[in-house]
């Protein structure tokens, strides 16, 4: 920081040291500075920059300059400590920034330190070991050649996914390197497609990285590789940017834009000053460009959206790891063998992600030896896929196979500790199956049933022994979502409760306590959002006109998530509703029709696979009277109006421990942005808590500006 920058009281820095040391490079290349950047910290805490280590970054390229004039240098390097990079800004002191010019000063300083490094009168390398994020890859932007890893396995500017930008160099320094359309698919485009990362490899498909090395001697080949540069045995070759094309650079950034407000609506001011400050880099000086970057962060770092944006990255990385409600851990009982009751794809999924993850025996069962038999070659064909992607060796393959069996009688599940179903979604089916396992089952093997809206305690009510039966909805594709609503029956006792928690963080995944109430917390508010929007379209208003109301809300336009979940699915999850609670939540006839007929859902998929209308299904439409056409802004109202109500009685009623954990389930099970932070934060930020409850449902200043 200068002098006359007012730094706000910021939590104790983890602070990421620059050290430094001479290496003598081959073949007569001379001496290359080689800079380290590590926060003392193992790979579990990536280093991060906060003020005093950005400060101590350009006090260490500053100090490297003079060596560089007189010759006792001939290179400068930057790497990690073992397996990451950087990943960029600590952002962990951005709610105690109360002042736009604060934040002028985080970014001027960022600005400061990485030009740094640009200006060194010696060539500069990034050897990139490790993941690399936000402001990681900036700096290594900042230097002239780039080496990768082909064990990195995140690389990415994340900004805009949490309503932020890249502001210490990114907007400019990407798109000159490797054109407009490659950088905004880095910097708009993945983060809004739930912050997807790059590989190695991919980093230098795109002409980011110069070249891919293996991670056994990384360092080693990078700096064999810098010192063939020196030398000129290296040749580095890129593909050549076309500064003067200012129609194809425009139209760039014309269709990146145009894809940003179908995402967000315009709702998202971060994502859409990115573009535009990719927009000027084709023109712009470097001072200019930087100084553009600095008053974008001073505007952004002082938005609700980045305040929502790091108040849900805060819930996945820190609530998330200590799961509200949970019992003492030490209650949990040890699971030795799990049973699966179903062999269907959600089953199978289910005995694949138990074995891999507990390493436990997983038998799994069904009516017929057919049935058995594909759910155990799923489960053999997806090891087969693991291995062919190395993402597991030979014997870990091997082992993975043997773990699952399967067989027609549940006899096999004597010895187990824990049993879960995944049957048809019918109260009578899924008592019966406990019944039948609870006749095999030791006393204390828990009893977990998959089920995403019928009632615990209704299920096990007939049991011999209900306190050992708990839910464990878990979200599909099991193996990529990473939500599990836990769900205690009211007989459900302490030690199974803290078992589930307990196998619910061995495999990796984050835990939510709901109450044992209709669809519990996620398929409750995705029916009461599913349901208000048919009911709009049921009334009159055309569905593209309700798209652009509801956008920026959820991940994707709401039938094309019907598409996903399947239609027969969401009108048992609606009915369910609609039973339990009443007319707020509306069964669409138009949905029945489609069920009816078979049909997958309200799009088709033309040659390309992307959704179209199916003129079939628009035929099946609800065709009202007397049609009540709504306009976009009307039609977001309407739907955030009844989210807030329907929130509103989830917090009065208990369904989770708090506000906080409604948000954590919508974003790790429903992909809601991290920008809006889930769904609570977005409905104080536009007043439909207000309008509806007539408060705000978190106090000010935990998700946006105190102001």
């Amino acid at each position: 920081m200068t002098a006359t920058t007012e730094v706000p009281d910021l939590p104790a820095e983890v602070v990421t040291r620059s050290l430094v040391q001479d290496v003598t490079l081959p073949g007569g290349a001379g001496v290359l500075a080689l800079v380290t950047l590590d926060n003392g910290k193992d790979h579990t805490r990536p280093s991060t920059f906060g003020p005093e280590g950005v400060a101590g970054l350009q006090e260490a390229f500053a100090s490297l300059r003079p060596r560089a004039e007189a010759g006792e240098i001939q290179a400068v390097g930057v790497t990690g400590k073992p397996f990451v990079f950087a990943v960029g800004a600590d952002l962990s002191g951005v709610p105690y920034v109360t002042e736009r010019e604060q934040a002028l000063g985080i970014a001027r300083a960022g600005h400061a330190a990485f030009s740094a490094l640009m200006d060194l009168p010696v060539p500069t390398f990034a050897f990139v070991n490790g993941a690399a994020m936000g402001g990681g890859v900036e700096l290594a932007l900042a230097a002239d050649h780039r080496t990768v890893s082909a064990g990195v396995p995140a690389f990415g500017l994340p900004e805009t996914f949490l309503g932020l930008l890249p502001g210490w160099g990114g907007c400019w320094l990407l798109p000159r390197l490797v054109g407009a359309e490659t950088a905004l698919q880095v910097i708009a485009a993945n983060p809004l497609a739930n912050n997807r990362m790059l590989s190695g490899t991919d980093v230098v498909s795109l002409g980011i990285g110069d070249v891919l090395l293996e991670p056994a001697d990384f360092l080693e080949d990078s700096l064999r590789w810098a010192a063939g540069v020196l030398t000129g045995e290296v040749t580095v070759e890129r593909m050549p940017v076309d500064l003067d094309d200012a129609a194809a650079w425009d139209a760039a950034c014309d269709a990146a834009r145009k894809h940003a407000l179908a995402k967000t609506a315009g709702r998202s001011p971060g994502v859409l000053r990115a573009v535009e400050l990719v927009r000027s880099a084709r023109t712009a000086t470097r001072e200019e460009a930087f100084a553009a970057e600095d008053e974008a962060l001073g505007d952004l770092v002082m938005s609700d959206e980045l305040r929502a944006g790091l108040y849900a990255f805060d819930l996945v990385q820190k609530r998330a790891k200590r799961p509200a409600g949970a019992p003492d851990k030490a209650l949990a009982r040890p699971v030795t063998k799990v049973g699966v009751v179903g062999a269907g794809l959600m089953a199978s999924q289910l005995a694949l992600l138990f074995a891999r993850r507990l390493g436990v025996p997983v038998v799994m069962t069904d009516l017929d030896e057919d049935r058995v038999t594909r759910g155990v070659e799923y489960v053999h064909r997806e090891v087969a896929t693991l291995l062919e992607k190395r993402r597991v060796s030979p014997d870990q393959a091997a082992f993975l196979t043997r773990l699952v069996t399967g067989s027609t009688s549940k006899d096999g599940f004597a010895d187990a500790d824990l049993v879960i179903e995944a049957v048809f979604e019918e109260m009578s089916v899924k008592q019966q199956v406990f019944a039948e396992v609870e006749a095999v089952v030791g006393e204390e093997c828990v009893l977990a049933t998959n089920t995403s809206s019928l009632s615990v305690t209704e299920m096990a009510g007939g049991l011999a022994h209900p306190e050992r039966v708990v839910g464990l909805h878990f979200f599909n594709p099991v193996a990529v979502m990473p939500l599990l609503e836990v769900i205690p029956g009211e007989r459900t006792d302490d030690a199974t409760l803290a078992t589930a928690f307990a196998v619910g963080k061995g495999l990796r995944k984050t835990c939510v306590r709901s109450t044992d109430s209709a669809s519990f917390v996620v398929n409750r508010l995705l029916g009461r959002f599913m349901g208000e929007y048919s009911r709009i379209v049921d009334e009159g208003t055309p569905v593209e006109v309700a798209d652009r109301g509801v956008a920026g809300l959820a991940p994707m336009p709401p039938f094309v998530l019907l598409g996903l979940v399947g239609p027969a699915i969401a009108l048992h999850n609606s009915a369910t509703l609609h039973r339990a609670f009443g007319d707020r939540f509306h069964v669409s006839p138009t949905l029945r029709r489609i069920v009816e007929a078979g049909k997958r859902g309200w799009y088709a998929t033309d040659e390309r696979g992307r959704p179209v209308p199916d003129p079939e299904v628009e035929a099946m439409r609800e065709r009202p009277e007397a049609p009540v056409e709504l306009t976009a802004d009307e039609v977001r109202t309407r739907v955030l109006d009844a989210l807030a109500e329907e929130v509103g009685l989830m917090v009065s009623e208990g369904v989770t421990e708090a506000p906080m954990d409604i948000d954590l389930a919508m974003v790790t099970g429903a992909g809601f942005q991290f920008w809006n932070g889930g769904l609570v934060p977005l409905l104080d930020r536009e007043g439909a808590s207000e309008r509806v409850l007539g408060r705000r449902l978190l106090p000010a200043g935990v998700a946006s500006v105190a102001r």
